[in-house]
């Protein structure tokens, strides 16, 4: 039996050799972008939690989500939902520099990072798990700001194309390529074919994981909020904290 992962997925009559499947990826980078949306939503929610009134700019910034997701999805609809390895890397790619780009939009309109470039590197570190910051006063950050820089890695831990096939079934006959074009360091016999199937699995054992950190945190001195956010940041291997003096806030060795 051959291997599905040798070939790019068949391509619809009307499709040239070698072209992308414009319309396809615009769509599932609008089905991206609405995913995008509901994250800011459950942020706004912890920014009414608190009673902030920072809250305006995450729905401020879900309202260009859903313009913006809701626009591309209509304009990308009627295609084939045939994928390519070509399309899948374009995905991914082009996912991570979308997600950053109107992930950035809430510590810019708060002005909380009234410098763009600034705002796009914070968010950018956020999702590539790399850690570094800009922010020189975290702990002035209001909490639904604190809380989605901690998501934004959380989030680039396993991959923002791995959460939406986990949670989609929109990839159901595509999901294979844009595994293969999210995952690294892995190779074609290692992936189980059903990418779809295995991107659930690692998504369960990383909410997994995250609780259970949460609550040895919770155990060790922390407030709920401080260990959901170093939860976030810790399991993504990341390094974002509430904190500016990050674990070392708390001087215990538990922690």
């Amino acid at each position: 039996m051959d291997n599905i992962f040798e070939c790019d997925a068949p391509r619809s009559k009307g499709r040239k050799q070698g072209l992308i499947n414009t319309r396809l990826i615009i769509y599932i980078l609008g089905v991206l972008v609405l995913v995008e949306a509901g994250l800011f939503a459950l942020c706004a929610g912890v920014s009414l939690l608190y009673e902030e009134p920072d809250y305006i700019y995450f729905v401020q910034t879900m309202g260009i989500n859903i313009a913006l997701g809701g626009s591309m999805v209509l304009v990308g609809k009627r295609t084939d939902n045939l994928i390519s390895r070509r399309d899948g890397y374009c995905i991914v790619s082009v996912s991570w520099l979308l997600f950053t780009a109107l992930g950035m939009l809430p510590f810019y309109f708060s002005g909380y990072i009234p410098s763009v470039a600034d705002a796009f590197f914070e968010t950018m570190s956020g999702f590539t798990t790399t850690g570094a910051t800009i922010l020189d006063d975290i702990e002035s950050l209001p909490y639904g700001l604190l809380f989605w820089r901690s998501l934004t890695q959380w989030i680039g831990g396993l991959g923002i194309v791995l959460f939406t096939i986990a949670l989609l079934p929109l990839f159901s006959g595509s999901s294979q390529q844009l595994f293969l074009s999210e995952a690294t360091g892995v190779t074609h016999d290692k992936i189980h074919p059903k990418a779809k199937i295995m991107a659930r699995y690692l998504w369960l054992i990383y909410i997994g994981l995250t609780l259970v950190e949460t609550i040895l945190l919770m155990c060790g001195g922390m407030n709920l909020f401080d260990a959901i956010c170093h939860s976030f940041a810790t399991t993504a291997t990341g390094g974002f904290s509430t904190k500016q003096d990050s674990v070392s806030y708390w001087q215990t060795f538990f922690v």
